[in-house]
């Protein structure tokens, strides 16, 4: 697909899209980001998330890691999977002292019952503790396709309370979204929430280069919609389920889609579950593919 297209401060909107990009960890992907290094932009957001079965530590050790390679580590916290204040505190300032941390990610996690006292990520941000231990920016998550488990009018009721809460609080705040196959959800989503008077950067989530078996396995996992249409649109086919193919097709029917007056800031979130330097070279291959320039930063 050719896009034709007007700039968006200075670049296509291609471009403009794909500058910034974020890429997600987890505890156990240190040595991965650093063999990954050399094709990440310096300055690129790297979430770390919340994941059962790894330690406080370890989570610690890879945003400090994340940091020393010169990317920004952005660490998840699974509010029902706290035990009690005192982790959540312990956890704060052991990313304050150990990595100079001021970007956090808050969500309510998947235990069905909280372990502890927060049994969302509202009850988290109220806390006040992000702030007192140095958390300037806050990302949330964002839903395009609904919850499986949450009705869409409690969704857009706790995305309001949590951006009033934030701002309260002094924060800046974005935006995060679960992954999914395609364009015009998203981009309705997008117009939703610009349209409930909320104006934070949006990245949307966006599955690397995979096999569509693996893909689809992440996909029924996390409860988003992969119907046969929707995986050819992204340039799979479930006939081949060992087949492998990067989301340039989503990203181009994006860059068509997309318009700056309707839609804000929007970037991308790149899910990498073909692995991060797959993912980072599907990156550097498609902004040289497109002309731009490398992007990753702010």
């Amino acid at each position: 697909m050719i896009v034709i297209e007007a700039p968006v401060h200075g670049m296509s909107k291609t471009c403009a899209l794909i500058d910034r990009w974020s890429i997600e960890i987890t505890a156990k992907d240190a040595e991965r980001i650093a063999e990954a290094a050399a094709v990440i932009p310096p300055g690129t957001k790297v979430p770390v998330t919340f994941l059962p079965g790894e330690t406080f530590e370890a989570r610690v050790a890879t945003a400090r890691a994340v940091k020393d390679l010169g990317f920004v580590p952005i660490p998840h916290i699974s509010a029902r999977r706290l035990h009690s204040e005192a982790e959540l505190r312990d956890f704060l300032a052991a990313l304050q002292r150990e990595v100079g941390n001021d970007h956090a990610f808050v969500v309510a996690g998947d235990p069905s019952t909280p372990m502890g006292p927060y049994p969302d990520a509202l009850s988290l941000i109220r806390s006040g503790m992000l702030a007192e231990h140095g958390i300037r920016r806050v990302g949330i998550s964002g839903y395009p396709e609904g919850h499986a488990d949450i009705g869409n009018d409690k969704i857009w009721q706790a995305t309001r309370d949590k951006r009033d809460s934030l701002l309260q609080g002094g924060h800046d705040f974005a935006i995060v979204t679960q992954f999914g196959f395609n364009a015009g959800p998203m981009l309705d989503w997008v117009e939703q929430v610009r349209n409930a008077g909320i104006d934070a950067t949006i990245r949307l989530g966006i599955p690397g280069p995979a096999s569509v078996k693996r893909l689809l396995s992440f996909a029924a996992r996390c409860g988003v919609a992969a119907s046969a249409s929707v995986m050819s649109k992204y340039g799979l086919s479930m006939t081949r389920l060992l087949s492998t193919a990067g989301p340039d097709r989503l990203v181009e029917e994006l860059a068509e889609r997309f318009d700056p007056a309707r839609h804000g800031d929007v970037l991308l979130h790149f899910y990498p579950f073909g692995g991060l330097r797959a993912t980072a070279e599907w990156v550097r291959d498609f902004q040289k593919k497109h002309g731009c320039e490398p992007g990753g930063q702010g």
